[in-house]
């Protein structure tokens, strides 16, 4: 079984602000960092980092060859990434002075993909593997139908969530990890409960987990619900958390672990995450995320 993420790869512009700038306001940063993320490429590193080994596949623009480098460094795969002509994805991240974040997102090489590609790539794995999606690429509609026909388990975060994800049969998607703002754009419900119960009945053979941020997670597949307590810690920056928690989460699964160690490690290794500047580079190790006690 091989594990296949087929996302995005960004540079992130991250500057730090006092707060938020709003409508009309200029203000000065306190300071600007370029970092490698991208919901795809983070969560890669978080699967990696939890010890699973993932082919990466995506597009990176001409200035992208960093991301090559990057990936060896992550233990990731590189054998689908191509450079195409043009700028990469980038991102325009501001992070307040109480780690909370806002984010501008460029799809540059990311809105580049051809179904020629996702052919190429998805013929070198076959019924039984894992490819984990979000929406930060085009032609996600299609990789799940191609995807699916091939028999492939497809783990779906839906972020950012836009009218894309109407174009996609989520009927064929087996995970869902989402988080409350998405779940309440793809229920039109404003609770955790009624989020739950209106994807169990859509889509009533899925696993789904639905993260809330301080409040936790929960868990739910079949007769199976199960709550995870968020660790209280003093946030830096929140930018890749919930890509820390979607690869871990993944990771739990893949090694067969009861879900509730599964949803415990996730969370663990999301408050690890929260505590440093960044994406990527913010993804704790799993030595780190087993030594942590909240």
């Amino acid at each position: 079984m091989k594990v296949l993420n087929f996302g995005s790869l960004n540079l992130d512009y991250t500057y730090s602000v006092e707060h938020i700038v709003r409508e009309g306001e200029t203000i000065s940063s306190n300071g600007m960092a370029m970092n490698l993320g991208g919901k795809g490429f983070n969560q890669s590193v978080a699967m990696s980092r939890a010890g699973i080994p993932v082919y990466h596949a995506g597009l990176v623009g001409e200035e992208g060859l960093v991301f090559f480098d990057a990936c060896e460094t992550y233990g990731i795969k590189t054998d689908y990434i191509k450079t195409v002509t043009g700028r990469c994805g980038h991102t325009i991240i501001q992070v307040d002075s109480s780690g909370q974040n806002c984010i501008v997102l460029f799809g540059g090489a990311n809105q580049k993909n051809s179904k020629e590609y996702v052919d190429e790539v998805l013929s070198h794995f076959e019924a039984g593997d894992i490819i984990v999606l979000q929406n930060e690429i085009n032609e996600l509609p299609y990789i799940i139908d191609r995807a699916f026909s091939i028999g492939m388990t497809i783990v779906l975060n839906p972020s950012p969530l836009d009218d894309k994800i109407d174009e996609c049969d989520l009927g064929k998607v087996s995970v869902f990890i989402l988080n409350e703002t998405e779940g309440e754009q793809l229920t039109g419900e404003n609770t955790p409960s009624g989020i739950i119960q209106s994807m169990q009945a859509n889509y009533s053979n899925a696993k789904i987990v639905l993260t809330l941020g301080k409040s936790g997670s929960i868990y739910h597949h079949g007769d199976e619900e199960l709550y995870q307590p968020a660790f209280e810690v003093k946030a830096v920056d929140t930018t890749a958390a919930g890509d820390t928690f979607t690869g871990f989460f993944i990771a739990g699964l893949l090694k067969k672990m009861p879900m509730r160690d599964v949803l415990l490690m996730a969370t663990k290794a999301s408050a690890l995450a929260v505590q440093k500047n960044g994406a990527a580079q913010s993804v704790p190790f799993m030595s780190e995320v087993e030594l942590f006690e909240g």
